[in-house]
């Protein structure tokens, strides 16, 4: 069976590449198989592997729970982190070029940490996150800090319409000095979905503009739901 970080190298990134800088967001399917996406479920109910646990509700972002992991990571998800950041990386500087942002991302997942901890970031930010009927999360981004990567990806690791009813990923983009545009996304078990943290550039008729971007999940309407979040930066807390 073909490796993660392989099979992470062997992806049509042109293709995702031109996907990010026309939408925002690239899904890219058939990435871990199935008996990943079982043990990374499977793996919900061990509390060594995890930080901190949130209950939505409580902070009201929503309903459902999720559990951001310590580190040392596991394995596949360390591998799908330090494999795909550099794919992302030039996608990342090219936006902030077209941006006039001075900000440069460096080209390994390595160095990106390196710059969290010199701002006291230490704290791992990968999550799972689950749902139950009626479950939901508020339209929101995943900053963490000063230091944070424009891009993230989550993995689903349910199939919609089988395990579970509803529960659509839901994208927003403001366009300054206009009305929000809704994206909504069906991603199928196994898919990874690539998408901004925080915002994108948008050419408009004066070069490009910055249209920032939130992320939510619709209302579960039977079954669960569980998806794996990968943010590149660390948290502060």
């Amino acid at each position: 069976m073909q490796n993660i970080s392989s099979k992470i190298a062997s992806l049509h990134w042109d293709s995702i590449t031109e996907s990010m800088h026309e939408n925002g967001f690239a899904i890219i399917p058939n990435v871990l198989h199935n008996d990943q996406c079982e043990a990374l479920k499977a793996e919900y109910s061990n509390p060594d592997l995890y930080r901190k646990t949130v209950v939505m509700e409580r902070y009201r972002f929503g309903l459902g729970e999720y559990k951001y992991f310590n580190y040392p990571l596991p394995d596949l998800i360390q591998s799908l982190r330090t494999s795909i950041y550099p794919k992302l990386a030039p996608i990342a500087n090219t936006w902030m070029k077209a941006l006039n942002i001075p900000t440069v991302f460096p080209d390994t997942h390595e160095k990106l940490l390196e710059q969290c901890h010199a701002n006291h970031q230490f704290k791992a930010t990968v999550l799972i996150l689950k749902y139950g009927k009626s479950g939901f999360n508020t339209l929101h981004q995943d900053l963490y800090g000063d230091v944070y990567f424009p891009i993230q990806i989550v993995l689903f690791l349910n199939e919609p319409d089988e395990d579970f009813t509803g529960g659509e990923f839901v994208l927003t983009q403001q366009t300054p000095r206009a009305q929000s545009k809704a994206i909504v996304l069906k991603p199928k078990k196994g898919d990874i979905l690539v998408f901004t943290t925080n915002f994108r550039p948008v050419k408009g008729t004066k070069g490009y503009y910055r249209a920032a971007m939130k992320h939510g999940v619709s209302e579960i309407h039977s079954g669960e739901r569980h998806t794996l979040g990968i943010i590149f930066h660390d948290a502060l807390s």
